[in-house]
């Protein structure tokens, strides 16, 4: 392990609480380099993402109206152009662009 790889270790181990006392001299000086500065910041963000509250549950029959708005818009896209130029991706024959109506049908489901 390199010494760049060895002080992220340390700044790691430091962010989590686990950083053994004899290593804490090394790793509070690598905090003055702007090195040691962004490896806190982003250690931090790793952290706080990794602990953040799970998202809600979803409401009941989500699964069902995402379903069901699926195979409309799946209906309701051309076949056999393949152009990308019109904002689709050339696949299985097929245009996939993103579907408008899917989104605000999901997010108003009263509207479907």
């Amino acid at each position: 392990m390199d010494t760049n790889e060895t002080l992220r270790a340390h700044i790691s181990a430091l962010v989590d609480g686990e950083l053994p006392q004899a290593d804490a001299e090394l790793a509070l000086a690598a905090l003055q380099e702007e090195d040691g500065k962004q490896a806190w910041d982003r250690y931090h963000l790793i952290r706080d993402t990794l602990r953040a509250t799970p998202a809600p549950d979803l409401s009941p029959g989500f699964a069902e109206r995402l379903a069901t708005a699926l195979a409309r818009e799946q209906a309701q896209l051309p076949s056999g152009r393949g152009d990308i130029a019109e904002g689709g991706i050339s696949g299985s024959g097929h245009d996939v662009t993103e579907p408008a109506s899917l989104t605000a049908s999901l997010a108003n489901p009263a509207a479907s």
